[in-house]
């Protein structure tokens, strides 16, 4: 049986076939919902004896599929590349380059966590889509995201083995009544349930049916859910500490993630300021990262101004929020005539270290870009900022983002092009090393 030969290579936990075991089963569940018609007739027309011969047939074919799905599995550490085989007809071997990743992050759903498993999730310069190792023992997660890590940094395969996980010091723990008191003051989540209230009830009275004003409830609560419990369930006991290979991030109720932002891969900040939390003086923290990074691009769902400032210097050393926000200048008055309602809210600014930009009136972003992490300038102009003299300035920065000066004069705009140039490379030549542990 040369076709189920077993590979060469360390083996994933022995649960792995229970989670592959569910994707015949989701294929015929998928089936069902392209004809729900069609499906409800035929689970109609099943007697009891049918039922349970068609049982005793789909729930060995799911065990067997999961089984072999793990049974041809494996992962391989070599000096330069860590290889994952799988596949049961068409294999597939992966080979992924130690000193092209740029994060390695655990994943603990709930259910894994009941087990004792985890998830290593790899971020690969060049590649859209993560690689995952799904499941392994947390232990052995952990010990073998430490190993990749160490190895990468250029370590010797046998000293890697042992080095374990790098020490981690905290810096941020976001409490439960802080994060829950947020995300109540925030204007989303009370508009998304208003309209979850308002829009079925209205659709009802107006067809006169109950199914109309459901069918529009059920988009409207999913809303409701994502602004609300599932980011409060997501961000729940928020973590950020430091350590050697990154910035690392742990948060999470039922599913936890445990991710780290690699060193020097950062390439621009938002600090987002919704109208209500200004007054406590809160701000979140959102993050531009190269070539993948944590979910999310999150650093803090919420924080004290001056908390944001010190991680933040940890993260872009010698950036300073305060002084790039200090260093802002309006728009010209005339830009009221081609954004007449919003224009108070644009702003630029720089500072010897970061390209500054500022929009928003009732929610204000301040957007951060390092000048050696600006990869292109470019200025544009539409037919009625032409009419007022008036151009945008974009930085186009490492993580296939854009951060827009807004609305400055023309003589301005061009003036900005050709310094932001200078500063940018200027910027590369004095930038720190970008590889892990360094």
């Amino acid at each position: 049986m040369a076709l189920l030969q077993r590979p060469e290579g360390r083996r994933l936990h022995p649960v792995t076939p229970w989670r592959r075991a569910w994707a015949p089963l989701a294929a015929l569940f998928a089936f069902a919902a392209q004809d729900p018609e069609r499906a409800r007739q035929g689970v109609e027309s099943l007697t009891a004896g049918r039922l349970l011969a068609v049982l005793a047939l789909l729930l060995p074919a799911a065990a067997a599929y999961g089984f072999l799905s793990w049974w041809m599995t494996s992962y391989t550490v070599t000096e330069t590349e860590l290889r994952i085989r799988t596949g049961l007809l068409f294999r597939r071997v992966a080979h992924i380059r130690l000193d092209r990743l740029q994060a390695i992050d655990v994943g603990r759903p709930l259910l894994a966590r009941i087990v004792g498993v985890a998830k290593l999730k790899l971020d690969v310069v060049g590649t859209a889509k993560k690689d995952e190792l799904a499941f392994l023992g947390e232990r052995d997660a952990v010990a073998l995201r430490a190993e990749l890590l160490a190895r990468a940094a250029g370590m010797a395969p046998e000293a890697a083995a042992e080095a374990g996980e790098a020490p981690a010091r905290e810096l941020v723990r976001v409490g439960t009544r802080m994060l829950v008191v947020s995300l109540l003051l925030l204007g989303s989540v009370w508009g998304t349930l208003a309209a979850a209230v308002a829009v079925p009830a209205l659709v009802w009275w107006a067809s006169g049916s109950l199914w109309p004003g459901l069918a529009v409830a059920v988009p409207l609560l999913s809303g409701v859910w994502r602004s609300g419990v599932g980011r409060f369930l997501t961000e729940f006991d928020w973590v950020v500490a430091e350590s050697p290979d990154g910035m690392r991030l742990d948060h999470g109720l039922l599913d936890r993630a445990h991710a780290t932002v690699p060193p020097g891969r950062v390439q621009a900040v938002r600090i987002v300021e919704p109208w209500l939390w200004r007054r406590r003086g809160w701000v979140r923290v959102e993050l531009d990262v190269a070539a993948g990074g944590n979910e999310g691009g999150l650093l803090l769902p919420v924080a004290t101004r001056e908390t944001a400032r010190g991680v933040l210097a940890r993260v872009l050393p010698g950036v300073d929020p305060a002084e790039a926000a200090a260093s802002l200048a309006p728009v010209p008055r005339r830009a009221r005539w081609v954004v007449p309602l919003w224009w108070r809210g644009y702003g630029h600014g720089v500072t010897e270290t970061v390209f500054a930009s500022r929009k928003g009136l009732l929610c204000r972003t301040l957007s951060l870009v390092p000048h050696a992490k600006v990869q292109s300038v470019r200025l544009t102009q539409g037919p009625w900022e032409r009419a007022f003299e008036l151009a945008d300035v974009h930085v186009d920065h490492g993580a296939n983002g854009t951060v827009a000066a807004r609305l400055r004069a023309v003589e301005e705009a061009r003036a900005l092009v050709a310094a932001q140039a200078e500063r940018s490379r200027t910027g590369r030549r004095r930038a720190r090393p970008e590889r892990w542990l360094t």
